[in-house]
């Protein structure tokens, strides 16, 4: 929940900083002379890559936590027993033996998004973010083929 409650607040805070330089990007065109339309133009794609951006972001989270969700229902979502250091991280060595048998797991399913999802788990485990966005991306696609095809 607190996680949530983190986002929302962030989100909030971006949209007024959009409108924000969305809004000197305006007054910057309408002084009219080359150098400030030009400017004006910069800086409004400032706020509209950001916003492209938190609403990738956003859709990724929501279908993530739609797997999440199901898994669980399921009870299927992973454990977390994972041993941890003093300052409350996980230990790499436990991190790294439960990603090895989430990859097996994965590489004797290939199709299975639940697979798929415990893997990208595993991977933010043994805090590697990007390929841990990269196998819930796959677990979500293929969770949405498997729901649209069958």
């Amino acid at each position: 929940m607190r996680a949530k409650i983190t986002y929302f607040i962030t989100a909030a805070a971006l949209a007024v900083y959009f409108v924000l330089v969305g809004s000197r990007g305006v007054l910057l065109i309408q002084q009219g002379t080359l150098l400030t339309v030009a400017f004006g133009v910069a800086v409004l794609m400032l706020p509209v890559i950001g916003v492209w951006f938190l609403w990738k972001n956003t859709r990724f989270v929501t279908r993530a936590n739609r797997l999440a969700a199901e898994l669980d229902a399921e009870g299927g979502l992973p454990v977390d027993d994972l041993a941890r250091t003093p300052s409350g991280r996980i230990d790499r060595d436990a991190a790294d033996a439960v990603f090895a048998r989430r990859r097996a797991e994965t590489e004797d399913s290939p199709n299975d998004w639940r697979c798929w999802f415990r893997l990208a788990v595993a991977y933010h485990d043994a805090r590697d973010t990007p390929r841990a966005r990269k196998a819930m991306q796959r677990a979500i696609t293929l969770h949405e083929s498997a729901r649209t095809s069958g």
